[in-house]
């Protein structure tokens, strides 16, 4: 049974950090891509980031870009966001999801697509101003 588990939420002030985890079990990590999505109330679901456990490609969302950090230990078959420069605009539930990589799904039509198959409990991230 494949499972996501993600953690490491919490509420900081702007320009603050926060690092969450995905941690996965039940299935082959290395043959993966793990991507981080978020849903503001009101808002629609917006990828955030994605990692490729193959091959260690990455993603990140324009209004991510330098201020955020994806990483991959497939030892541990986890995957961390490592948030920097926090903006309230930031607040929402964090979700990480899994999707098997194949010629269909590349890593660069899931990100574009969030066509992810698997997905895990949200974590809440609230940024003050």
């Amino acid at each position: 049974e494949v499972q996501l588990q993600a953690s490491g939420g919490g509420l900081v002030q702007t320009g603050g950090s926060l690092r969450l985890s995905c941690a996965a079990s039940g299935f082959t990590f290395d043959t993966y891509a793990i991507g981080w999505f978020r849903q503001a109330p009101g808002k629609e679901r917006e990828g955030v980031s994605g990692i490729s456990s193959r091959d260690g490609k990455t993603y990140y969302a324009d209004s991510v870009k330098g201020r955020f950090t994806i990483s991959s230990d497939n030892a541990k078959s986890t995957v961390c966001l490592q948030m920097d420069s926090l903006k309230p605009e930031d607040t929402a539930v964090y979700y990480c999801a899994a999707v098997y990589l194949s010629p269909v799904r590349s890593f660069a039509v899931v990100n574009a697509t969030g066509w992810y198959d698997y997905w895990g409990q949200g974590t809440q991230v609230t940024v003050s101003s």
